[in-house]
């Protein structure tokens, strides 16, 4: 059907006949002179139809003037070259003189212009039109390239793609799962997986000694920017390692396929622990390409009569931090108190400051609760000077630490300091586990099958507040891009891992008896890796939002809008899957 791509004709076709097949992207009628310029995945070539002696030229032009936004042609005709070059396109040293046109499917008018930008419900709505445009084309493309320069890695070094199970059993732990009703086994339910976690570490207990798989994955949580119901993971799993042999094989892997994608060079690794990275930028996916710190100052407000900070201060599990922002004395307080309320969206209950003018002047509503000397020297441990604003926060250690470290975020690009460039790190030794105060219980921090840094079990449970992990997670210009850890590989510590968790001996058999079984069985040390392939392709392709490199995402409702999923089904098809259904209505009705 065609010779050739549009965006590939180039001056060595100068003579030639091509025949070319696309979209118009924009069509010139300038009275028995036409242009159009023809788009295919490949590009744009500019076609031009004019008048000659040749037969049936009068058609090709009256073809030509007639032709519409988006509709589908195929031109036959010979290159030569532009007279006025176009610098911007691949194409612009040449154009294509149209002897035939051909209208394929003529385009009716269509509900939003490519060069517009008509809001991401109508993008999904109509997303076969929103892949066309070349920023999607490009995004796609650099997914592609991402997954093929992956796998090539992977390959060269032995590690094997093997397929695990997409219809599972659930798990107690995570998030929601996606229940699928088994029709052959009534009242009984699969699940799909959250990740291969289980299987892959079966694999090494198999003696496939490194494993790896594009592996789709489903959970069932709200949405955001980076977070979809079904993904795309690379999962990764060695055999007979420690942290650093899993941590120093990806970063060589990342370094050499971020290099081969896009041309970047993602330099030094360094490594940070969980505490280092909660203390200093109140996030466990740091972004150090902004500057600003934290800093405690906890010593200096212990003694002081304001409440909100001094006892917090005197709390072993709480914090009193400062984040001093440079020339941010220049906010007004409307400005400040969009900060409190951005603080506020992550637990804070206010936002105490403390602005330093140009002439040194402090103007704080908390300073009175302070001898002046105090303040001053609690103002100079922020390093804060002329021009500068300080924010205190105040409160339990977790939560002041959350809402800190979104006000840095913010600070940082308000203010114009995030630098350009790469700045990769590893973040290691996370917490073993949190505690839940509403269920009550301990959950695991990365999840229940990551291995805890201590080999006593004894040591385990005395100290499971304060335990640390052997998780690891590999972090981008402030992405999570990839997460993993040392696995238990011995089944007394698992049990008491589950037992830790809240899973008593009755629910471990009935969930997790393969795996304990495996374990018995001479399961070698393992451990391993899943990298977020969504992430990694948008920071790639440089979007904010994964749904920009996933070719048919949901929306942050959790629908398709080009498909309208979900749906109902009829009562024949939930009757042979043994399901009756309640609306959240009748069930409250029933509760």
């Amino acid at each position: 059907m065609r010779t050739h791509f549009c965006g590939l004709v180039d001056e060595a076709l100068i003579g030639q006949a091509v025949t070319l097949c696309g979209w118009v992207d924009v069509a010139r009628d300038l009275g028995g002179l036409c242009f159009v310029d023809l788009r295919d995945h490949e590009g744009i070539v500019q076609v031009v139809a004019e008048p000659s002696q040749a037969e049936g030229n009068a058609a090709v032009i009256a073809t030509a003037a007639d032709l519409g936004y988006e509709d589908c042609i195929r031109v036959t005709g010979t290159v030569r070259r532009r007279e006025s070059v176009n610098d911007r396109i691949r194409t612009g040293q040449v154009e294509v003189v149209a002897e035939r046109i051909e209208v394929l499917n003529k385009a009716e008018p269509l509900p939003f212009h490519a060069h517009e930008n008509p809001g991401e419900d109508i993008r999904l709505k109509y997303r076969y039109l929103d892949l066309r445009t070349p920023d999607m084309q490009r995004r796609l493309r650099t997914r592609t390239k991402l997954v093929a320069a992956l796998r090539r890695w992977l390959d060269g070094r032995g590690f094997q793609d093997i397929e695990t199970p997409i219809l599972t059993r659930a798990t107690p732990e995570g998030a929601r799962d996606f229940l699928v009703p088994a029709r052959m086994h009534p009242g009984e339910f699969y699940a799909l997986p959250q990740s291969p976690q289980l299987f892959k570490q079966i694999l090494m207990m198999s003696g496939f000694d490194r494993y790896y798989q594009i592996a789709r994955c489903f959970r069932d949580e709200a949405l955001r920017a980076d977070r979809q119901l079904e993904f795309t993971q690379l999962d990764i799993e060695f055999a007979w390692v420690e942290e650093r042999d899993v941590q120093d094989t990806v970063e060589r892997m990342m370094r050499e396929v971020f290099n081969e994608v896009i041309g970047v060079e993602l330099g030094v690794f360094p490594r940070m622990t969980w505490a280092e990275a909660m203390r200093r930028y109140g996030s466990d996916k740091p972004d150090l390409r902004n500057p600003l710190e934290l800093v405690d100052v906890a010593d200096q407000v212990r003694g002081c009569g304001f409440k909100v900070f001094a006892e917090p201060a005197a709390d072993p599990a709480g914090r009193v931090c400062a984040l001093r922002i440079p020339g941010g004395a220049t906010l007004s307080r409307k400005q400040i108190d969009e900060y409190a309320a951005h603080a506020g969206k992550y637990g804070a209950k206010g936002l105490a400051y403390a602005k330093i003018g140009e002439d040194g002047a402090v103007n704080s509503p908390v300073a009175k609760f302070f001898e002046e000397a105090a303040f001053r020297e609690l103002l100079d441990v922020t390093g804060a000077g002329n021009g500068d604003l300080v924010f205190f926060g105040a409160g339990a250690y977790g939560t002041v630490s959350d809402f800190m470290g979104a006000v840095r975020l913010k600070a940082g690009k308000d203010f114009g300091l995030v630098g350009e460039g790469w700045k990769p790190l590893w973040v290691t030794d996370f917490p073993m586990f949190e505690y839940d105060e509403e269920a009550g219980r301990y959950v695991a921090l990365h999840h229940p099958f990551t291995a805890p840094a201590v080999d006593s079990i004894e040591d385990l449970r005395a100290n499971a507040a304060t335990a640390v992990s052997r998780g690891y997670d590999m972090v981008l210009n402030g992405n999570e891009i990839g997460g993993g850890s040392i696995r238990i590989h011995r089944p007394q510590m698992q049990a008491a891992v589950f037992e830790l968790l809240g899973i008593g001996a009755e629910e471990q058999r009935a969930k997790f008896g393969f795996l304990l079984d495996a374990l018995k069985y001479g399961a070698p040390p393992h451990g391993g890796i899943a990298f977020g392939i969504d992430r990694i392709a948008a920071l790639m392709a440089g979007t904010e939002s994964i749904r920009d490199v996933i070719a048919f995402p949901k929306t942050t409702g959790a629908q398709c809008l080009m498909t309208d999923a979900p749906s109902p089904l009829d009562e024949a098809q939930l009757t042979e899957v043994h399901i009756a259904v309640r609306t959240p209505e009748e069930a409250g009705q029933g509760g």
